[in-house]
Order: C-alpha cells, then structure tokens, then sequence
C-alpha cells in the first residue's frame, strides 16, 4: 500500500477488529514513520455522530486546551489577530478562546455549529493561526488537508498522540480507537518532521500530544516555556484580555434586529 504521506510503499504491520466486526489491516511507512488503515470504507458507519459517544473528556479537554492556546497565542503570536478553528466541532473551542478575549472562528463542514454561531470563518479574514484539535488522526488525506490549511495560514497548532517506537500491537494502545472505528491516521515524530521539511516551515512538539507547524523563527526555549508555565502565565493573560462574551452576544442581537 502507498504511503499517504511520502508515497513510499508502505508494508502491512497487523490486523485489528474494528467496530468489532471488521478485520481491517494497518500499514507501517518504514520511510516516513506513518501508520494508516487500509482504506477506510467503514466511516460512515463510524460516523453517526460528529462527536464519538465514547469521547466523555470533550469538554474538559476544551478547558485545558483553551488553556494552553491562550498562553501561546498571547506571548508568541499576534494576540489582537484573528484566528481560525479548524474541524471545530460543536464550537466549545472557539466560543472558550472568545470568552478568553480571542477573535476565534469556526470552520468544520462535518459538524453543526451549536456554540459559537455567528462566528463561522467566511474566507475573508486574514488569520495568524491556525488550531485543529484531535483532527490529524481523522483525516483519510492529511495532505490535502494540510494544504488546504496552509493556504489560510502558514502556523498550524495541532493535538494528535505520536505513534510511539516500537509500534504497539492491537490492545495495548488506546488510541487505534478500534471501538469507535475514527482513527484512520497515526503519525511518529519522522512523519511530522517529513510533514514540516515538505511544507518548508518548522515543528515543534510539547510532549506527545500538542504540536505547531510554522513559518515562523520561534526560539524552541521560548515555546517549551510558555507551555510549562502556561498556568503561571496565564494569570497575567486574562488581566490583559477582555472577554468578548457580552460583546458577541450585542452583536448577535443586533444581527437579529437588522
């Protein structure tokens, strides 16, 4: 099978049970270090939600991820830019990063937008970064997606559990997500740097979950700080930000009058 990352020919790794009655196969990139499904015909099925019944960490996540974005995005970004969630789900993200006193949007075609309407991204603003959370391993084409991003912004913060080394066999990694059948993708430390040297921009990783490409020189001390002491930092955040909670809400009104 071809790799979906560099091309090269991908060889099968095992096979896992998948929704619990689909034998599907996995294939390891020994080039880039990329693990993918066979195609994934069984997406529909997995899909009959946006958001898995198996997923009761969403909101705290949200909270947590909120979080770190707001640190980030005060002390290394511009933080009177605008920024785009990207397959933003129900909106949680983006309406905590308003409250927080961001200019968040939302973008996702495969989810309704309960919580931060108003707020969809139409294409026009110009945006300084990107964030997608738990995204990566969904997508069945990360490049095309990835340049799809790109072409809105070249700095993108992304969540995803790096494929640890060795590869681990079925039943001992909790993130195939066998049970929900979602996770088609699974990228190692080589994928991002491959992903990042293809894309000409630079990766950063904070543990094994949270990772930025960008087109920016950002000193690597600099991001690892920010990150470990985002909770010292973030206090300092919200004396500084103005909520835009009751702002959005007169103009949500006033949209309505007019």
């Amino acid at each position: 099978m071809k790799c979906k990352i560099c091309t090269s020919v991908s060889q099968r790794a095992f096979s896992a049970k998948m929704l619990e009655k689909y034998e599907i196969q996995y294939y390891l990139c020994g080039t880039c270090g990329f693990l993918q499904t066979e195609t994934p015909y069984w997406l529909e099925e997995s899909y009959g939600s946006a958001i898995s019944a198996f997923d009761t960490g969403l909101i705290a996540r949200n909270i947590g991820l909120s979080k770190k974005v707001s640190a980030l995005v005060y002390f290394l970004f511009d933080h009177k830019a605008s920024f785009l969630d990207y397959a933003g789900g129900y909106g949680v993200f983006t309406r905590l990063m308003r409250d927080a006193g961001f200019d968040f949007y939302w973008h996702d075609p495969y989810s309704q937008n309960l919580v931060a309407r108003g707020f969809e991204y139409d294409g026009t603003a110009e945006i300084d970064l990107i964030t997608t959370f738990e995204s990566f391993e969904h997508f069945t084409d990360p490049l095309a997606e990835l340049e799809k991003m790109m072409a809105i912004s070249g700095n993108i913060l992304f969540s995803t559990e790096l494929l640890p080394t060795p590869v681990p066999p079925p039943g001992s990694w909790w993130y195939y997500g066998f049970e929900h059948g979602q996770h088609v993708s699974f990228y190692s430390r080589e994928t991002l740097r491959y992903l990042a040297a293809k894309l000409g921009v630079s990766v950063y990783s904070y543990g094994s979950t949270l990772h930025l490409f960008t087109s920016r020189k950002i000193n690597p001390k600099a991001f690892y700080f920010v990150m470990k002491f985002r909770k010292i930092l973030l206090g300092y955040v919200s004396r500084s930000m103005k909520s835009k909670t009751l702002d959005d809400m007169h103009y949500l009104q006033s949209r309505m009058l007019n």
